[in-house]
């Protein structure tokens, strides 16, 4: 398919036109994950994301990647204070440092979620009707809800276990990043 045509193509309206927010759209936004490394990965960026528009998040992706030792769970497990302060430095991502120590203890977290359900992703559709995902045919997106009642069970639960920057709203744009539900409008090209 040449860009020409590429360009042509029906789009969700949330995309807009920037080159970046459109490759993920087209290439990631909806379609299903069950990689854990994949699954943190997004955990890691829609965490830093509260508060913020996800455009800015998307700019700082591979700065937050080297920054968290590639999204390796086992590795921001172990960080340290030292750590901490070295990526308060670190201008390429967002330097909260609640954000920052959210990530950490959450990787930890995450890794006893592993331990107990085999795996992150099991864990997550143990929530999801029959253990699939849910695809929504919108007619415009911004009939796409902001949570769920499926969002709402899993950020309870993951606040009960204690994950940081983690509520209904942050959930569900998880959801969503990941393909647990596709939100794609019923004539988006890429749905």
């Amino acid at each position: 398919m040449t860009a020409k045509n590429q360009s042509d193509l029906k789009r969700c309206g949330w995309c807009g036109t920037d080159p970046l927010y459109v490759k993920y759209h087209d290439e990631e936004w909806g379609k299903e994950v069950h990689d854990d490394r994949i699954l943190f990965e997004f955990l890691v960026l829609e965490s830093a994301q509260a508060g913020l528009s996800w455009i800015t998040i998307l700019k700082r992706r591979e700065n937050y990647r080297e920054a968290f030792a590639g999204f390796d769970p086992v590795k921001v497990a172990q960080f340290t204070e030292k750590d901490v302060e070295r990526l308060m430095q670190d201008t390429g991502i967002i330097r909260n440092r609640m954000k920052i120590e959210a990530a950490i203890t959450n990787a930890r977290l995450f890794l006893d979620i592993q331990k107990e359900f085999g795996s992150f992703d099991a864990y997550l559709y143990s929530f999801m009707p029959d253990g699939k995902p849910i695809s929504n045919h919108l007619s415009d997106h911004k009939m796409a809800p902001a949570r769920t009642e499926i969002s709402d069970a899993i950020a309870k639960d993951m606040k009960k276990r204690g994950f940081k920057f983690f509520g209904s709203t942050i959930c569900y744009a998880h959801m969503q990043a990941t393909g647990m539900v596709n939100d794609h409008v019923a004539d988006c090209a890429f749905r």
